[in-house]
């Protein structure tokens, strides 16, 4: 049978239309050179690609939350062992090291198996597909999803439930999930929500609207908060900086009343303390610092 041009043309348009909706083809990760990937959707389906670089922070480089490491590293480094570990939440004040914690623990512990697929909050409704191309891998995978926050009733918000609680979808022992948050709760919080409140002998019971948004985040095994610097905190950590950036670049930058209350403004200007506004801060001042000894230097 001879097809006529016209119909080629057609079969060929069709062709080209239904290739746009599928993925591109990504080989199978070799999971032994790869420690990242990214779950990307497209159209009706999704992949895992891989991430070819990953940014270098150390948990030596995360200042100012001694506590919140030891406490993720410990549950990090059982999951590493086989042995019984929980889903983390991370949550608090944006720029506290909440990412950049899981991210340094993937550059100390790939060595030892430890690999990160990063799925962002509206993909998780693909959990299902995702764990299953990590079943029976001889790695320790941590699904990682960042600033999360939903809202009753999505079905990524579901699908994370039904993970966590493990009623109906469980990932298997080789996959733990760690997600950060600036809620606690995941989700908005309203004063209206506190009006089905009662007491009932004494004790304070939370009405369905309290108990259906704290429900989520109660099926986490590990809670662990950051909350902003105090400003003593935050000189600390801005000075630690200065030194750790003069040093690597064996320069002298002294730590006297002028830097301090250049931290403080630059503090203010941004509105917050935090680990971030720190480091971002001691780049500035260090960078201006050597860059007039240089000037001087010249003249």
């Amino acid at each position: 049978m001879v097809l006529d041009a016209e119909l080629v043309g057609q079969l060929k348009r069709v062709l080209a239309a239904a290739e746009c909706l599928l993925p591109k083809p990504f080989p199978r990760i070799d999971w032994s050179v790869c420690h990242a990937a990214n779950w990307k959707r497209h159209s009706f389906a999704g992949f895992l690609e891989p991430i070819d670089s990953i940014e270098g922070i150390t948990l030596e480089d995360l200042l100012g939350i001694d506590k919140q490491k030891q406490v993720i590293e410990e549950n990090t480094l059982q999951f590493l062992a086989g042995l019984p570990a929980n889903n983390a939440l991370l949550w608090g004040t944006r720029g506290t090291g909440k990412s950049s914690l899981v991210r340094a623990l993937l550059g100390r512990y790939a060595p030892q198996g430890l690999r990160v697929i990063q799925v962002d909050k509206d993909d998780l409704i693909h959990l299902p597909d995702i764990v299953d191309r990590l079943k029976g891998e001889p790695y320790r995978f941590i699904i990682f999803s960042d600033d999360v926050s939903f809202e009753i009733g999505e079905s990524s918000y579901k699908m994370l439930k039904s993970a966590l609680d493990g009623s109906v979808y469980a990932p298997p022992k080789n996959v733990l999930i760690y997600v950060t948050s600036n809620r606690r709760h995941l989700i908005p919080e309203y004063e209206s929500d506190n009006k089905g409140a009662m007491m009932v002998e004494g004790e304070i019971h939370h009405g369905e609207a309290v108990e259906e948004k704290i429900s989520l985040s109660g099926r986490f095994g590990i809670w662990v908060a950051f909350h902003p610097f105090s400003q003593d905190q935050y000189l600390e950590v801005v000075r630690q900086w200065v030194e750790r950036l003069a040093q690597e670049l064996t320069a002298t930058v002294p730590w006297d009343e002028a830097c301090q209350e250049a931290a403080i403004l630059w503090s203010q200007k941004k509105g917050d303390r935090s680990g971030r506004i720190a480091s971002q801060f001691a780049n500035n001042w260090v960078g201006q610092y050597l860059l007039s000894q240089k000037t001087k230097a010249k003249t």
